[in-house]
C-alpha cells in the first residue's frame, strides 16, 4: 500500500469517518469557547461592588457592566449565528474568541468605569461566536455518522456552561481576594490563548460561501437599534427617556417589514411564526434566565452591601449554588423528559423567591447558603432542557442562527434582570430592594409554569 494515504483515510484515520461517530478531538475547543460567556457573566456578580467604591459608582451605573455585555452578546449571537451558517464554524471561533483576549487586556488596563464598560462590550462580541459555532458542529457531526441525537455531546455542552455559570461568582470572589477586581478580566488571556490554539488545530476547514448576500446587514442593524433603544429606556425609564420608546417602535416595525420581505432574512420571521413549539422554548428561556440572574446578580450585591460580607465571603456562600446546579445537570442530563425538568426548575425558583423574602440584615448563614442550594436547581435543569428542545425543533440549515437566537433570549434575560435590579437598587443593595426583587422573580417563575404546562408540543420531545 502507498505511503500517501488520501484525505479520506486520513479523516478516517483521525477519528473522522462515519464508522468513528462523533469526533471527541472537537469537543474540548467546542466546551472552552462556549464557557467563555458564562464565566465573565458569573465572576462579574462579586465584582460590582469593588469596581463601584473604586470608579466612586452606585449600583444604578455599575449595572452598565452587564447591560454592555448581554446587550452586545445579544445582538451579537443571533448576527455570529447567521455568519456561521453562511460561512462555517472555524474562522468565526477564532475571530471571537481572539476578541475576548483583546477585550480582557483591555479591561485589565481601563482607567475608568467608562472604558471598563466599552471592555466588557467587546467581550460580548467576542463571546458570540462559539456557542452557535459549537451547535452547528454538532448539528453537521450528526448528520455526518447518522447519530441524530448525540444526546452526550449536548450534555457536555450544557453541563459545562451551567458548572462555569454557577462556580463564577465563587471563583470571581476568590481572585478578588488575592489580586483585585481587575483580575476577573485577566482570565480572559489564557483562556483566549487556549481557544485559538485548540480552534486552529482541531476545527474542520469549511471553503467560503458563496452566498456572502445572504448576510441581511440592514436586519441586523434595525434589530441592534430595536435592542439599544429597549435597554437604554428600561435602565432608566424616566420621562426624558420617553423618546425612546417611539424609537423602539419605529425599529421594531422596520426590522419585521425588513425581515418578512428578505429573501435571506436575519431572524426567519415567517419561520419562527410557523413553528410555535420553538417560539415557546425561546420565551421560556427568557423567562428561565431573567429570574436566575436577577438572584445572581441583586443577591450578590445584597450580600456585601445589605449584610456587609467582603467579594471572598459572598462568593463563597453562594457554592452551594454551584454545587447542586452541577449535581441536577449531571444526573439529569441524558433524561429526555423536559416538561418534567421545566416545571420543576420553576416550582423551585418559586421556592427560592419565597426563601428571599424571608431574608433579612441578620439571617443566618445556613439560610443564605439554602437559598443557593434552591437556586441551583433550577440553573440545572431550565437551560439543559430549552437547549435539548432547541435542538429538536430548528430546522437543520439554520442551527448556528436558531442557537444564537436561543442565546439571544437568555441574555435578554439577563438584561431584564439587570434593569430589575437597577430599579429596586437604586441608590444600594438594600433588603427592602431584595424583597421587591424576589416578587419580580416570582412573577417570572408563574408565567414560566404556565407557559411550560401549556405546550403540548413538549411531550413529543420527552
Amino acid at each position: 500500500m502507498s505511503a500517501v494515504r488520501s484525505p479520506q483515510l486520513r479523516r478516517a484515520a483521525s477519528g473522522r469517518g462515519a464508522a468513528a461517530g462523533f469526533d471527541r478531538r472537537l469537543i474540548l475547543p467546542m466546551v472552552l469557547g462556549s464557557i467563555l460567556n458564562p464565566i465573565n457573566s458569573s465572576m462579574i456578580a462579586v465584582a460590582l461592588v469593588p469596581i463601584g467604591a473604586a470608579f466612586g459608582a452606585p449600583p444604578s451605573r455599575t449595572a452598565w457592566l452587564v447591560t454592555g455585555l448581554y446587550l452586545a452578546t445579544a445582538i451579537g449571537q443571533p448576527v455570529v449565528g447567521r455568519l456561521v451558517d453562511a460561512h462555517g464554524p472555524r474562522r468565526l471561533y477564532l475571530l471571537g474568541t481572539g476578541l475576548v483576549g483583546v477585550a480582557g487586556l483591555f479591561g485589565v488596563l481601563a482607567p475608568s468605569l467608562g472604558w471598563l464598560i466599552a471592555a466588557r462590550v467587546l467581550l460580548g462580541l467576542g463571546t458570540s461566536a462559539a456557542y452557535p459555532a459549537s451547535m452547528y458542529l454538532t448539528r453537521s457531526e450528526a448528520r455526518r455518522t447518522g447519530q441524530e441525537s448525540p444526546g452526550a455531546v449536548l450534555t457536555a455542552l450544557a453541563v459545562a456552561n451551567q458548572t462555569v455559570a454557577v462556580i463564577g461568582p465563587t471563583l470571581g470572589g476568590l481572585l478578588i481576594g488575592v489580586a483585585g477586581w481587575r483580575a476577573v478580566f485577566t482570565v480572559n488571556l489564557p483562556l483566549s490563548l487556549a481557544c485559538l490554539v485548540l480552534g486552529a488545530l482541531r476545527l474542520p476547514r469549511t471553503g467560503r460561501s458563496a452566498a456572502v448576500a445572504g448576510v441581511d446587514l440592514p436586519g441586523m442593524g434595525l434589530f441592534a437599534a430595536m435592542l439599544l433603544a429597549l435597554m437604554a429606556f428600561l435602565m432608566d425609564p424616566v420621562p426624558r427617556h420617553w423618546y425612546l420608546l417611539p424609537l423602539l417602535l419605529l425599529a421594531g416595525a422596520g426590522f419585521a417589514v425588513r425581515e418578512l420581505r428578505c429573501a435571506e432574512p436575519f431572524v426567519d420571521l415567517r419561520l419562527l411564526a410557523g413553528n410555535r413549539p420553538l417560539l415557546a422554548t425561546y420565551l421560556r428561556q427568557l423567562l428561565s434566565y431573567t429570574a436566575s440572574y436577577a438572584f445572581l446578580y441583586g443577591f450578590t450585591q445584597w450580600l456585601e452591601q445589605g449584610r456587609g460580607l467582603s467579594a471572598a465571603t459572598a462568593g463563597l456562600l453562594l457554592l452551594p449554588l454551584s454545587v447542586s446546579g452541577l449535581a441536577v445537570s449531571w444526573l439529569t442530563g441524558r433524561h429526555p423528559a423536559l416538561r418534567g425538568k421545566l416545571l420543576v426548575g420553576a416550582g423551585f425558583q418559586l421556592l427560592g423567591c419565597a426563601g428571599l423574602l424571608l431574608t433579612h440584615g441578620g439571617s443566618a448563614g445556613w439560610l443564605l447558603a439554602a437559598l443557593g442550594v434552591l437556586m441551583g436547581i433550577p440553573q440545572g435543569l431550565n437551560g439543559l432542557a430549552n437547549q435539548n428542545a432547541l435542538y429538536r425543533q430548528a430546522p437543520a440549515e439554520r442551527m448556528g442562527s436558531a442557537a444564537g437566537l436561543l442565546r439571544t433570549f437568555m441574555y435578554l434575560g439577563a438584561l431584564g434582570a439587570s434593569a430589575a435590579d437597577a430599579a429596586f437598587f437604586p441608590h444600594g443593595a438594600t433588603t427592602g430592594g431584595l424583597h421587591l426583587l424576589a416578587l419580580f422573580m416570582a412573577g417570572g417563575a408563574v408565567l414560566l409554569l404556565v407557559v411550560t404546562a401549556l405546550d403540548r408540543s413538549l411531550s413529543t420531545t420527552d
